[in-house]
C-alpha cells in the first residue's frame, strides 16, 4: 500500500495556486480599470497634430493646428494624423504591457488583455 507523504500532497500546493490565480484576476481587473483613465499622448508633424489616447485604447481627442491645414495638401494633413494615432495607440499597448508585466512578474499569458 502507498503512502503519501505531507498529508494533502500537491492539494494544498493546487489551493495555494488557485489563490494566487484569483489575486491575479483581481489585480487585472483593478489595473484595467484604471488604465481606462490614464492617457498617453503622441503628436506628428513637429507638433502640429496631438493625439490623446487611453489605457483602453481608445482616441479621446486629436487637435490640429492651423499651420497643418493646407487646402492643396490634404494627404500630408492625413498622414500626419494617421502617424499622431499610430503612435499613441503603440504608447498605450506599451503602458498595458508595462502594468501587467507588474502584476504577472513577467508571464506570457498569451495576450488576455
Amino acid at each position: 500500500m502507498a503512502k503519501f507523504k505531507g498529508g494533502m500532497g500537491n492539494m494544498g500546493n493546487m489551493q495555494q495556486m488557485m489563490k494566487q490565480a484569483q489575486k491575479m484576476q483581481a489585480d487585472m481587473k483593478k489595473m484595467q480599470e484604471g488604465l481606462e483613465l490614464r492617457e498617453v499622448e503622441a503628436t506628428a508633424g513637429g507638433g502640429v497634430v496631438k493625439v490623446i489616447a487611453t489605457g483602453a485604447k481608445k482616441i479621446k481627442s486629436i487637435e490640429i493646428s492651423k499651420e497643418a491645414v493646407d487646402p492643396d495638401d490634404v494627404e500630408m494633413l492625413q498622414d500626419l494624423v494617421l502617424a499622431a494615432v499610430n503612435e499613441a495607440i503603440r504608447l498605450a499597448e506599451e503602458m498595458v504591457s508595462g502594468e501587467m508585466n507588474k502584476i504577472t512578474g513577467g508571464l506570457d499569458l498569451g495576450g488576455i488583455i
